[in-house]
């Protein structure tokens, strides 16, 4: 799915849209997450999604080590570790070439580069550089769950990534289930930052276990 044509599907999606149709950050086995790359198509299907995304951290091998790229319903993803100003954000790549050598550099060498574990934390990417490879990739960089970020002004911190070319923000999302600790900004606010930056809405379950949410 070319860029323009990603966009315009993700505009037309709504909310209600990403907690029935639609998933775009879900964690397969080839990082920290349970379920196969097969396994999460047979579960979308079962659950009748028709869009979905693997965002693996720091690793596109879902797409590489299968054949679930032929699947219709199926968006290009990845999930990547960035430090911005002190803050662990992360930044989703939707829609790039799998076969880009600019996005190759950023993918991690080891499995313990896509596990939830401290040596990630020493891995971490330049945002800037990131969003700059996903757009060079012919891909869409979206602010993954902008909620849990410990930034004293979001906003601010929204618009230096914009100005790198960050062009969507999550905003559906379970925060009140994954993040009901761990989150430093509301839903409300973010919405309000991503129309007054016009920026794409996006959302998804970031499911680990063993089955769609």
């Amino acid at each position: 799915m070319k860029k323009e044509e990603l966009k315009e599907k993700l505009l037309s999606l709504n909310e209600s849209d990403y907690y029935s149709i639609a998933d775009l950050h879900i964690h397969s086995n080839e990082s920290d997450g349970r379920m196969t790359p097969v396994e999460i198509i047979i579960n979308a299907q079962r659950k009748y999604l028709k869009l979905i995304s693997v965002t693996d951290h720091n690793t596109i091998n879902a797409y590489i080590n299968t054949n679930i790229l032929k699947e219709e319903i199926l968006v290009t993803g990845v999930e990547f570790d960035c430090w911005y100003k002190g803050v662990l954000i992360h930044i989703l790549g939707y829609g790039f070439d799998i076969d880009n050598e600019e996005l190759k550099s950023l993918y991690a060498n080891t499995k313990a580069g896509c596990k939830f574990n401290l040596y990630r934390l020493f891995k971490l990417r330049n945002p800037k550089e990131v969003i700059e490879k996903i757009n060079n990739a012919g891909g869409m960089a979206v602010l993954a769950h902008p909620c849990c970020y410990w930034s004293l002004n979001l906003d601010n911190m929204v618009k230096e990534l914009l100005d790198m070319g960050l062009e969507g923000i999550e905003v559906y999302y379970p925060y009140n289930g994954l993040r009901r600790i761990v989150k430093f900004h509301s839903r409300k606010e973010v919405i309000k930052i991503a129309e007054k930056y016009n920026l794409i809405k996006t959302g998804g379950s970031d499911v680990h276990g063993k089955k769609l949410l």
